[in-house]
């Protein structure tokens, strides 16, 4: 088995971190192109593409969620 070459100094934690950001930086932008914004064609506000709206409830011309039922959160336990 060939010996490998060995580090001749010891590299700083700054250059490691750098390196590692720009790994971050580059998933940052390629997740950052991936997300498609539309409008919506009933109400207008920006949505994510294939997703029903969260302002009025519609998808793809119909009435899929209803945003006038008020959803009930739960704070207490009833022992």
């Amino acid at each position: 088995m060939a010996k490998r070459p060995t580090p001749k100094q010891k590299l700083c934690k700054g250059r490691t971190t750098r390196r590692y950001a720009s790994f971050k930086f580059k998933a940052i932008n390629r997740l950052r192109n991936t997300v498609n914004l539309v409008k919506c064609p009933n109400c207008g506000s920006m949505t994510l593409n294939h997703y029903a709206c969260s302002e009025c409830g519609f998808y793809r011309g119909r009435k899929v969620l209803d945003m006038k039922k008020q959803v009930e959160k739960v704070t207490t336990v009833k022992a």
